[in-house]
């Protein structure tokens, strides 16, 4: 039986592979993988029914995506299912000369982007170089880059070929697709969302932002790639949920002491803060609230 494999790159790049033998990977196993042109070298971050859902969950392009017996199309190219690719191989594990070499070339990867930089600021192109990566076997060179507009590179990646003796890949990313590639602390203290364990990277408003009660300065709610946080979107079912559980802002309440107004609620602390007409203010448990709000009611 042919396994899926999630197998990640640096970067936080993840590619999905089969593992036809019969002989188990483990999770964190070095492996040489089957990509365009060549191999590289990767590490396993999923293996049995957790890769393939996670596969098939993030394309249709593919056998396992949406298996159908074979077409005999004379259009079908080498490799293809019914017009569908089949997933590449992984060649087989990584011995430690093969890690060693991988090794080398990520020591070697800043100073190549260093390069690419000062052949950008030649060619005057308005771009960002943030990253550089050189596949496991040396014949691809991919540079990733950020920029404000579409950018003709296209006489500088003549000239990287010739510096590098190797085929050059240029990949324009957006902001928050760099803050993954690259790490970092967010202003939580955590490890990006991004680069640790969110799945996919969607779009984030502030009408999220809105809902959830929170400042609408940028500047408090942006996180380190300069966009909205991520969490504004993965968190917003909560706070969409559990506010049902509360009265609303503004909204006036007949509870023990009499008429009062909503102030403001902490869904966390699971509490109410109320203000009399005469200017009192007080904070109760939501549980509490709800009993005095039934005892005024009969």
């Amino acid at each position: 039986m042919t396994d899926v494999i999630e197998v990640r790159f640096k970067g936080n790049r993840k590619e999905y592979f089969s593992w036809p033998s019969a002989e188990p990977l483990a999770l964190h196993d070095s492996v040489i993988v089957e990509v365009d042109r060549g191999q590289d070298l990767g590490r396993v971050s999923a293996v049995g029914p957790i890769a393939a859902k996670k596969c098939a969950g993030g394309c249709s392009g593919c056998s396992l995506a949406n298996p159908l017996p074979p077409s005999p199309s004379p259009q079908s190219g080498e490799g293809e299912r019914g017009g569908e690719v089949a997933l590449r191989r992984i060649v087989r594990r990584a011995t430690a000369d093969d890690a060693a070499i991988a090794a080398q070339l990520h020591s070697e990867e800043e100073d190549v982007r260093r390069r690419v930089m000062e052949r950008v600021r030649s060619h005057t192109l308005p771009m960002k170089v943030s990253d550089a990566e050189w596949q496991w076997d040396r014949k691809k060179l991919t540079v990733y880059f950020t920029a404000e507009q579409r950018v003709d590179f296209r006489a500088l990646v003549r000239d990287l070929a010739s510096l590098f003796h190797t085929r050059i890949e240029l990949r324009q990313i957006g902001a928050r697709d760099e803050a993954k590639r690259l790490d970092g602390v967010g202003r939580c203290g955590r490890q990006y969302c991004c680069s640790s364990w969110l799945p996919e990277l969607r779009p984030v408003s502030l009408a999220l932002a809105k809902d959830q009660h929170l400042s609408l300065n940028p500047s408090q709610i942006s996180g380190g790639c300069g966009r909205l946080l991520c969490c504004l979107r993965y968190e917003h079912d909560f706070y969409v949920q559990t506010r049902k559980r509360f009265p609303k802002e503004g909204r006036v309440l007949r509870t023990a002491v009499g008429a009062e107004r909503v102030l403001a609620v902490d869904v966390f602390r699971e509490t109410v803060t109320l203000r009399t007409d005469g200017g009192d203010t007080r904070v109760v448990s939501l549980e509490k609230l709800k009993g005095e709000v039934s005892g005024a009611d009969a």
